[in-house]
């Protein structure tokens, strides 16, 4: 089992930044993908970013120039630099890995709030 715990979210005013950090722990064999997702009321959720275990990126074209993904593989983390943000940025954010334990699966976090005010 992968336990997910996300940190960083709150209110931030239009322009500003946010930092959100995903650490994984437990019976971890690899990492593969690590992914943000994010869910504003009344929508689906949708992909923000994801990063592949060699490190190659892709952005959801809403965020791309201000968004930027990364991890530290050797401590299981991944984080969302987050600049220029906007009021539609705001949602509940999840953090997305695949790894193996060894059986393959999917695991999400509990989710953090990113209110952007206008």
């Amino acid at each position: 089992q992968v336990h997910l715990v996300e940190s960083g979210g709150g209110l931030v005013q239009s322009g500003g930044s946010l930092r959100l950090s995903c650490a994984a722990s437990g019976s971890i064999f690899r990492i593969y993908t690590m992914g943000w997702y994010r869910q504003a009321p009344g929508k689906q959720r949708e992909l923000v970013a994801i990063i592949m275990l060699g490190g190659s990126t892709n952005y959801a074209d809403s965020v791309k120039g201000r968004f930027t993904i990364s991890r530290d593989n050797a401590k299981n983390t991944m984080f969302l630099q987050m600049n220029s943000l906007k009021p539609e940025d705001t949602a509940v954010y999840y953090c997305n890995v695949r790894a193996s334990t060894p059986t393959m699966s999917d695991y999400w976090g509990q989710g953090t709030q990113v209110t952007v005010s206008s």
